[in-house]
């Protein structure tokens, strides 16, 4: 798929968290070719794993599309210029990662 999917459970979770899931692409490349984003590919306990996160597979996604999960979370101060950028910065990494379909 060429699609973008945001995923965030607000009533049950962070209103101010989100999970983008980038298809053919590792989170962790993704944010190897994005420096200037502050992000994760899943909670902390799995730091340095290129591993797809539980919380995600139980939602019921493929190992292998959970795997280009990354972890957004947003501040009390984040502005709609620093997201736009985000967003932009997150775009080129896909673009340069992802493998052909």
């Amino acid at each position: 798929s060429n699609f973008l999917f945001i995923l965030n459970d607000a009533p049950y979770g962070s209103e101010r968290s989100y999970n983008a899931r980038f298809p053919r692409v590792s989170g962790s490349a993704m944010l190897a070719h994005a420096p200037q984003i502050a992000a994760s590919t899943g909670s902390a306990c799995h730091a340095g794993q290129d591993s797809a996160s539980r919380a995600i597979l139980a939602m019921g996604i493929a190992a292998d599309e959970a795997l280009g999960s990354v972890r957004l979370s947003l501040g009390r101060n984040t502005t709609a210029a620093q997201i736009t950028h985000a967003a932009a910065a997150l775009i080129a990494a896909w673009q340069s990662t992802a493998r052909e379909p």
